[in-house]
């Protein structure tokens, strides 16, 4: 597994189980926790980390684009697993570096995510909610 690729999926585990702990546990001791797992191999965690705390800090904002962009879906409902590869897939999306993370690479890592992880649903609903942020953000920049 490449380590961009393992560097996202401990990110997921970490949101994963701070989601499932309804936030009550800190992201931070259960990232740790999580690296020293699954982490074996991977020469930096830059990655993790600038997920992790990024999503945790703007986890408030990401969750208004979810419910915007899955109406028919209260986020609540939405299976944790798929809620926290969108949170990663909007986050990247946003506020990650176009230049060494492009949007199409965000979403396909994403749908990666929800391929080895999630249910047999769970691909197709990431593309479609992350396919709707992107061409809401491209109208956003024609129209500016």
């Amino acid at each position: 597994m490449a380590s961009r690729h393992l560097s996202r999926s401990i990110a997921m585990q970490s949101l994963y189980e701070w989601d499932f702990n309804c936030f009550e546990k800190k992201i931070k001791e259960i990232t740790e926790k999580n690296i020293q797992e699954f982490g074996a191999g991977l020469e930096e965690f830059n990655l993790i980390w600038d997920l992790v705390l990024g999503i945790e800090e703007k986890k408030e904002y990401i969750d208004q684009i979810i419910i915007k962009t899955a109406p028919e879906w209260p986020l609540e409902q939405i299976n944790i697993l798929d809620r926290n590869i969108l949170r990663i897939g909007i986050y990247e999306l946003l506020f990650g570096d176009p230049e060494s993370v492009p949007p199409k690479v965000a979403i396909n890592e994403a749908i990666e995510l929800a391929k080895n992880f999630g249910g047999e649903s769970s691909r197709k609903f990431v593309n479609g909610v992350l396919g709707t942020v992107y061409r809401e953000l491209l109208q956003e920049e024609e129209n500016e």
